[in-house]
């Protein structure tokens, strides 16, 4: 007996996975910027949805899929087939948290804190760090957008810069910080790491909306 395919369903009236075609249809079929996808094992299927549909864009299928469309400035426009990554924080230091989004939908990929006693420099190296990791772990291609020129810096030279006290209360944050260097020193990667230009294509999509 031949093996049946299993579905997943990213964005439809209700997202998981599916073992037959008529069910995932009926998930899709009329919905506006559905994503869906075949696979041949149950395992695959599930992998693929708790990663979430940008890092298995390539041949999903679609109905009436819609996209945001960025206008172009003097320069350019960014590539809506890429994440971005962000960061927030309530004081400096105050509480930090930092996210990455599929920029095309506005997607959340991942969101990470708050945290206690931490500043937006640090939220933003880590999100990068974060996005990095993922892309990698995914072997997507995905270019990587951040506003952060301090964040590309830290990258670049594999060395978190800041002068932020270490205490109790902010350990996670450190040991984040400590896990995104060793991963960086451990690791080369491909992606293409590229400055948001906000004063040209307005807040990143990432962006907390908090000023």
């Amino acid at each position: 007996m031949a093996k049946g395919k299993f579905y997943v369903v990213w964005k439809g009236l209700n997202p998981g996975v599916y073992d037959n075609w008529e069910d995932c249809k009926r998930q899709v079929e009329g919905q506006e910027g559905a994503r869906y996808k075949s696979f041949a094992s149950r395992q695959e299927a599930v992998d693929a949805l708790e990663q979430g549909y940008p890092f298995h864009s390539k041949q999903t299928g679609s109905y009436k899929a819609s996209s945001h469309e960025f206008k172009k400035t003097s320069a350019g426009s960014p590539d809506p087939e890429s994440i971005a990554v962000d960061a927030a924080c309530s004081g400096n230091p105050g509480d930090m948290e930092y996210r990455g989004v599929y920029v095309r939908t506005g997607q959340e990929i991942f969101h990470i804190g708050p945290l206690k006693q931490g500043t937006n420099n640090v939220g933003e190296f880590l999100a990068l760090v974060h996005g990095l990791a993922l892309l990698k772990k995914t072997n997507s291609n995905l270019p990587i957008y951040t506003d952060s020129v301090n964040a590309m810096k830290w990258v670049k030279n594999k060395k978190s810069k800041t002068l932020l006290e270490r205490m109790p209360v902010n350990e996670p944050i450190f040991n984040l910080i400590e896990r995104a260097e060793k991963w960086l020193q451990e690791n080369t990667y491909t992606t293409s790491i590229i400055k948001w230009e906000t004063s040209e294509w307005g807040e990143i999509p990432a962006d907390f909306g908090r000023k």
